[in-house]
């Protein structure tokens, strides 16, 4: 791996969950791992009154239950003395004084990691700018969400823009980082094996699912003008089908990448008027049992209004008007309170014309290929052989890939990845403003559509997969969801 040179890591928010349970973790494995130079620092910006020494013990409490069996205390001993900090309140632009004086006049680039609510980013952006501490080479990596609509996307977009160039904002979306997603990518162009087959001739429908045992947790207020459309579909659920139909890039340049998931995306079928009720099925968790401890249900969540019409649950069948995939299915599915914790892309291949065994799997996919993110990180390539003894019965065997023991090696997270791409200035894995834009004008009509009708989510019990209207979606084209095989 490539060593990143010195910079400053500034992380705003540096007292909130996603710092603490993902970004301080992620850091310190680079810096185990060797990748941070002796001169890399992570500076924590909070509106905390909070001393280095304070910051630091409170990473040390907090981040370091996240690391696990990673911990060890003289690493992490090493770790700490790159760690600064430094108080700064978005909207009190003399805050920003103390950052100014910690990194000075240096020419030492700088990565800003925006985890704050997008409302901070323009006056965070504004103070950085005033303050002198916005240069060619700095960078600034925006969470989500952008937005609530296009509208709203456009103006954060804009408002960012003023003081950064497109080629120093990096859009994350984590998902994009996970190792199997990148290897889905090694699967499909470098190997002959898989390309060929990878197309509508072939393969009969896709199932992209991501689906939470959490509830909304401390969240009700956000979730209230969100829901798991702007949460979940219209960033996650996209990109991961952006991977699996793009056409083959020229180069793995960053913008071939980009320019290939743009043509997915701009190439979706748009959903509207009566066909939202026919192609969409949306859900709310209601009491239930997950993992056997019983829970609430959503309107019994804090933070949620007694009538709230917001859902936790999407699922969706999108059509690619494209000659590779026409007339092939893409599910998306995503849910809170669903009965497992899974993010998955599964490809179904179609069967067999002809069987000339005793034993047929007729109407089933049995080929095909599971690409899993949570709770494991795995692919799995479903086939039929022969099952031991004298007469010539099949059974469904699965080829697992274990890279991890295969290649002796770590797997990186997604924030690892993310974070040392964004160090290093790739903008492969990150989303281009044009894509955010078209993502978000595939989705906008269906919001609308809902909205429009008034109609409740459908209801479904914490703990199953979802309202019983999701496997009719695909049963109608006698389909069935991966775990109903």
């Amino acid at each position: 791996m490539s060593q990143i040179p010195a910079l400053d890591v500034v992380l705003f928010g540096a007292t909130g969950d996603l710092v603490m349970r993902k970004l301080v973790p992620a850091l310190y494995h680079l810096h185990q791992d060797g990748v941070l130079s002796p001169d890399v620092r992570i500076i924590g910006v909070a509106r905390s009154a909070l001393t280095r020494d304070g910051f630091r013990e409170r990473m040390h409490s907090q981040a370091s239950a996240f690391l696990g069996s990673a911990y060890d205390e003289a690493t992490w001993q090493t770790f700490a003395e790159r760690i600064d900090y430094r108080s700064a309140d978005a909207t009190q632009p003399d805050s920003f004084k103390g950052l100014a004086e910690l990194i000075g006049k240096s020419a030492r680039p700088c990565v800003y990691y925006l985890s704050t609510a997008p409302q901070l980013f323009t006056p965070t952006c504004r103070n950085l700018a005033d303050a002198g501490l916005i240069t060619p080479e700095s960078r600034v990596i925006l969470e989500k969400p952008l937005g609530t609509d296009l509208a709203s996307n456009k103006a954060i977009n804009d408002e960012v823009g003023q003081y950064f160039g497109e080629k120093q904002i990096f859009r994350i979306d984590h998902y994009l980082g996970k190792e199997p997603v990148q290897n889905l990518l090694a699967l499909r162009f470098g190997n002959v094996l898989l390309e060929p087959l990878w197309r509508g001739q072939w393969v009969r429908d896709v199932q992209i699912t991501v689906a939470e045992q959490l509830g909304v947790e401390s969240r009700g207020e956000f979730y209230e003008k969100t829901g798991a459309m702007r949460d979940m579909v219209q960033n996650h659920l996209l990109q991961l089908l952006c991977i699996t139909a793009m056409e083959p890039p020229a180069s793995l340049e960053p913008d071939a990448v980009r320019d290939e998931k743009l043509k997915v995306l701009r190439a979706l079928k748009p959903i509207t008027g009566a066909a939202v009720a026919n192609n969409t099925v949306r859900g709310q968790y209601r009491a239930g049992a997950v993992g056997g401890q019983p829970v609430k249900g959503y309107l019994e969540e804090s933070g949620i209004a007694a009538d709230s019409s917001m859902e936790t649950f999407v699922a969706i069948k999108a059509e690619i008007g494209s000659w590779r995939w026409a007339g092939v299915p893409f599910y998306l599915r995503t849910g809170k309170r669903m009965q497992e914790k899974l993010a998955e892309i599964v490809i179904n291949f179609k069967p067999i014309p002809h069987c000339i065994f005793d034993t047929c799997y007729v109407g089933r996919p049995v080929n095909r290929l599971v690409i899993q993110m949570q709770p494991d990180e795995t692919v799995h390539l479903h086939l039929l052989a022969k099952q031991p003894g004298n007469t010539m019965r099949l059974g469904e065997v699965a080829l697992d890939m274990d890279f991890s023991e295969t290649f002796k090696t770590r797997q990186l997270e997604a924030y690892e990845r993310l974070l040392m791409d964004a160090m290093l200035g790739n903008l492969t894995l990150f989303v281009r403003r044009d894509e955010q834009e078209a993502a978000w004008r595939w989705v906008e009509p269906i919001i609308n559509a809902w909205a429009e009708s008034g109609e409740k989510p459908k209801s479904y019990t914490a703990g199953t997969w979802g309202p019983a209207a999701s496997s009719a979606l695909l049963g109608r084209n006698g389909h069935a969801w991966h775990e109903e095989i």
